[in-house]
């Protein structure tokens, strides 16, 4: 099901995610762990020790890769990372999709026309994202290496903060 879009009208009720209906009254992991198309994300939020933070007040902006946007990593990727060996580095790229706040399409909209038609945002990793809208009025991310990311469903709203699904993983 197609999220409304970043430009879109505020939403009396979550766009459904993975084929579960998002509640505004539950945090980011126990939505996330009920979408379908997140069951990566989740099991890399696992590993990561990253569990309790996300569970936490917040407020936090998650840009949420999809299980295709994982598939698109090289082959092997996702195993390396999710080794005990590799949390440090797991943790630096699931932290390099959390912005600190809660940011909706409008706030992000509104900072990108503030400053040229692109938002700059500082991760939670320390490093930046800029956010940005096409030509054909699609919202993306473009990450520290030239990677984009379009956001594919805006404003999926939690009780400690808001997260827009995303479909390719973003690199720090």
């Amino acid at each position: 099901m197609a999220g409304k879009s970043m430009a879109g009208k505020s939403m009396a009720s979550n766009p459904m995610v993975g084929g579960a209906a998002m509640y505004s009254t539950k945090d980011i992991v126990d939505n996330a762990m009920n979408s379908k198309d997140h069951t990566t994300l989740v099991s890399a939020v696992k590993a990561a020790g990253l569990v309790d933070t996300l569970k936490g007040p917040g407020p936090f902006t998650v840009f949420a890769p999809t299980n295709a946007a994982f598939a698109k990593l090289p082959a092997g990727t996702v195993d390396m990372l999710m080794k005990p060996e590799n949390k440090a580095m797991l943790t630096k790229v699931l932290t390099y999709h959390v912005v600190a706040g809660r940011m909706t399409a409008a706030d992000i909209a509104a900072n990108a026309m503030a400053h040229g038609g692109k938002a700059m945002l500082t991760t939670v990793e320390g490093e930046k994202l800029t956010a940005w809208k096409d030509k054909a009025g699609a919202w993306w991310l473009t990450d520290a290496k030239g990677g984009k990311s379009r956001i594919t469903i805006a404003n999926v709203m939690q009780s400690n903060g808001v997260i827009h699904v995303v479909d390719t993983v973003l690199m720090p």
